[in-house]
């Protein structure tokens, strides 16, 4: 029992951090960051929302918007989206499971088989979540290291280069939590779910031997004449 807690609060943390970086990191502004040394008036930081301008002296910052949804986005900006948006909804749900699942939380106190099939759907749900923000943030990093990399290998010049910035990290980081979370309640709490359910066949059984017992025992100290006038009562009845 000891064990299981530990496993259900250590994947509880890594879910709660989890699914808290991957949310961060899909609504902040640093996914990308100008890299060029020289520029020490400001820093620029673009998000997959919007970009965003910081004055280095008064700490100023100024963001702009992209265009709506609907408009032309690059194929990098909208499937990053939609896998990180993907990610967030998964491991939110996986963190929400998981919080009833928890054997310190009075859900379904007396379904203990139940409560491990929930922690089991939030960890398939967190391992799912990792997928799509791991693919999302790592693809997203490295166009932008590919991007820079063509440029200074043709020698070219624009101004402003960047490289990925502290929200691609945290979506890394969130991804990586989301399978180490779905890692041990996945594989870890099968363990304990065949153990509790062999308890609870157990009992189930010792339940239905004393039942049975109980009742041989009460029919066994029945009168005889009790016992004929029922027979008769049941031939009549079938009559």
């Amino acid at each position: 029992a000891g064990m299981k807690f530990f496993l259900q609060y250590v994947g509880f943390f890594f879910a709660f951090f989890s699914a808290g970086f991957l949310i961060i990191s899909t609504w902040t502004d640093c996914w990308m960051v100008n890299a060029d040394d020289s520029l020490e008036v400001s820093t620029k930081c673009r998000g997959l929302w919007w970009e965003c301008v910081t004055n280095v002296f008064d700490g100023i910052q100024t963001c702009d918007e992209y265009d709506s949804i609907y408009a032309e986005h690059s194929v990098k900006l909208v499937l990053t989206r939609a896998m990180m948006i993907t990610a967030d909804i998964l491991s939110g749900f996986g963190f929400l499971f998981l919080v009833l699942g928890l054997d310190c939380v009075k859900f379904l106190p007396d379904e203990p088989l139940i409560k491990l099939r929930i922690c089991l759907v939030s960890g398939v749900m967190l391992l799912l979540a990792g997928l799509p923000g791991i693919t999302g943030s790592v693809w997203y990093a490295v166009d932008v290291y590919v991007e820079r990399s063509s440029l200074l290998f043709h020698n070219v010049f624009l101004g402003i280069q960047y490289k990925f910035g502290w929200s691609c990290w945290l979506g890394m980081a969130g991804s990586l939590g989301c399978f180490l979370s779905g890692s041990l309640l996945t594989c870890c709490m099968y363990l304990f779910r065949e153990t509790s359910s062999g308890r609870f066949h157990s009992a189930y059984s010792l339940r239905k031997g004393y039942s049975s017992a109980v009742t041989i025992v009460t029919n066994a100290h029945l009168p005889s004449s009790q016992t004929a006038t029922s027979k008769m009562y049941a031939v009549d009845t079938r009559v």
